[in-house]
C-alpha cells in the first residue's frame, strides 16, 4: 500500500554543472533526468577534467556565475551571468573565453560526455579544518556512475532532499544560513512528517510524484564542500557541512568504508512525466 510522503515543493535545475541554476515550477522527466539538468559542463583545459565546485581552492568562483535557460529561444539556449552583470549566451563565439576571464582559468564548454570523465573532489574535513583556499587532498571521481542517459551528475540523475531535514539542520545551526540552494537539489519534498533524515529509509523503495512520475531511490547523498562556499549572496558557512557531519553520517560504498555526511538521497526514473510544484508524492 502507498504511504503519503508529501508534496513536491520545489524544483531546481542546474543546466550547467557547478554553477548556480534556475527555480522551476513545472519540469518534463525522462529517464536521463530532469529536461536540461546538467546538461553542459566546463572542462579545464589544463587537465582535461570536469571544473567543479568540489575543489573549492580552483573552482569556488563557479559559485558566483548563474546558468538560466532562455524561455523565449526556439532551441535550447543557455544564458550565464556573472555577479557585475555580465553575460554570454552559451552558444556565443566568444563563450570560453569570458568564462575563463571570469573564473580566471582556461575552460571549455561541453555538451559531449566522453566515457571515463572524472572529476576532483576534496575531502570536506580537510576543506573544514585548513580553509576553502588551500590545496587539500583530492578524490578522484568518475562521472554519472547511476546515470547511463547521459548528462554531468556526480552520481545518479536526480537528487532530492526533505524540509523535514534541513530544517533540522537549521535548528542545530542557526547562525549557518541554511539554505535549500546550498545542497543543490533537483526536488524539495515537504515532507507530511517531521522526522528528520527520513529519506535515508526510503533506499531501495519507491516514490511516485504526481500522476505518471516514478522514481527509484537508490542511495544516500554524501556532502562535498559545495554547500560551505558562497553561493551568490549566501556567504561562506562551514556549518552548512559542519552540521550535516555532525547530524547524518551515512554509508556510502563508493567513497570507500565508513560512514560520510550525508543530506538527501539519490534516484533512478523508472517513469517519465510530469512534474509540477504541489504534485502529491506518495511512497511504495
Amino acid at each position: 500500500m502507498a504511504t503519503l510522503v508529501g508534496k513536491l515543493g520545489g524544483i531546481m535545475r542546474f543546466p550547467i554543472k557547478s554553477l548556480l541554476g534556475e527555480t522551476l515550477d513545472e519540469c518534463i522527466v525522462s529517464e536521463s533526468g530532469l529536461d536540461g539538468d546538467r546538461a553542459l559542463a566546463l572542462v579545464d583545459t589544463a587537465t582535461g577534467k570536469i571544473a567543479s565546485a568540489k575543489q573549492p581552492n580552483l573552482w569556488r568562483g563557479m559559485l558566483k556565475l548563474v546558468a538560466r535557460t532562455d524561455p523565449a529561444s526556439s532551441q535550447p539556449r543557455i544564458i550565464v551571468s556573472d555577479a557585475e552583470g555580465g553575460q554570454r549566451d552559451h552558444l556565443a563565439v566568444d563563450f570560453d573565453e569570458w568564462v575563463s576571464g571570469v573564473l580566471g582559468r582556461s575552460v571549455r564548454l561541453t555538451e559531449t560526455k566522453p566515457v571515463g570523465i572524472e572529476l576532483n573532489r576534496a575531502r570536506p574535513d580537510e576543506v573544514l579544518d585548513r580553509g576553502m583556499h588551500e590545496a587539500v587532498t583530492q578524490d578522484v571521481l568518475a562521472i554519472g556512475a547511476a546515470a547511463p542517459g547521459g548528462g554531468f551528475f556526480d552520481f545518479a540523475p536526480v537528487h532530492l532532499v526533505t524540509t523535514a531535514s534541513l530544517a533540522a539542520l537549521s535548528r542545530a545551526a542557526p547562525d549557518a544560513t541554511i539554505s535549500v540552494e546550498r545542497y543543490r537539489p533537483n526536488l524539495v519534498i515537504e515532507t507530511a512528517a517531521s522526522t528528520a533524515f527520513v529519506e535515508n529509509q526510503w533506499i531501495g523503495r519507491r516514490i511516485r510524484i504526481g500522476q505518471s512520475v516514478e522514481l527509484e531511490i537508490i542511495a544516500p547523498t554524501p556532502r562535498c564542500a559545495v554547500p560551505m562556499l558562497s553561493h551568490g549572496a549566501l556567504p561562506a558557512s562551514p556549518s552548512a557541512v559542519r552540521t550535516v557531519n555532525e547530524l547524518n553520517r551515512v554509508e556510502f560504498p563508493l567513497l570507500g568504508p565508513g560512514r560520510f555526511p550525508c543530506l538527501g538521497v539519490y534516484a533512478t526514473i523508472l517513469s517519465s512525466g510530469h512534474l509540477q510544484r504541489g504534485d502529491v508524492i506518495t511512497l511504495n
